[in-house]
């Protein structure tokens, strides 16, 4: 199972997934699509003029668009969702949402988190308080929405956790520093407000010290002027 967002890190992944299965690497290994990434996915064959080079032919071509590969199949209904939860066979299953604070995604995690055989991969930011870090961050049990008698149910987390890097969709530190040293007219001040507090700080401390810029980290509710 991989938590994903619908725009952009789905397509990421199908990518990937879809050349292994042309390598012969996939072998027997459906991958479902469930929330809105099928639609998503969509889009990005409307409009292949916005993909890369390589991409849009292959989607001009009709016959060779990694997207429309055979090993993809949406799931369209609460029942197929059920079937595909209790099937045995190997399965790869994308589903939102990216940090698994609902969405599609929790069905999946309800089932198959006891599952010692499962596997959930995570390929994007798990922002501190969602469900996704607790589980990125090795809890052995975590509570879901009980449908039935409403309230929260404990559920043990035995499946297998996996993070794989190199698919963010941000800028890096390197790439950052690098935009602020060359950026014209220089900038007076500038300000981080997006990230996890601690790394915002030794951010703001690497410009103004390497960069000599007077950067700063605003407090929730903080006021600052520009003029």
């Amino acid at each position: 199972m991989i938590p994903v967002f619908a725009v952009g890190r789905s397509q990421e992944v199908m990518l990937v997934l879809e050349k292994l299965h042309s390598e012969g690497k996939l072998k027997d290994m459906p991958v479902y699509l469930d929330g809105m990434i099928w639609e998503a996915t969509a889009l990005h064959s409307a409009y292949p003029e916005y993909l890369n080079n390589n991409l849009r032919n292959k989607v001009y071509q009709n016959q060779d668009n990694p997207f429309r590969s055979e090993i993809f199949n949406k799931v369209e209904s609460t029942e197929m969702r059920q079937e595909i939860c209790g099937r045995e066979e190997p399965a790869i299953v994308l589903a939102t949402s990216g940090m698994v604070n609902g969405g599609p995604v929790m069905e999946y995690l309800r089932h198959w988190a006891p599952d010692f055989n499962s596997t959930m991969v995570f390929v994007g930011y798990q922002a501190a308080g969602t469900m996704g870090q607790r589980v990125q961050q090795g809890a052995k049990e975590i509570h879901l929405h009980d449908r039935e008698k409403g309230g929260t149910i404990p559920v043990k987390v035995n499946m297998n956790i996996e993070t794989c890097e190199g698919f963010s969709g941000h800028s890096d530190k390197r790439q950052l520093m690098r935009y602020l040293r060359t950026i014209r007219p220089r900038p007076k001040i500038v300000l981080l407000n997006h990230g996890d507090p601690q790394k915002c700080e030794q951010f703001a401390n690497d410009i103004r010290r390497k960069v000599r810029l007077d950067a700063r980290v605003p407090s929730n509710l903080e006021t600052i002027r520009f003029m």
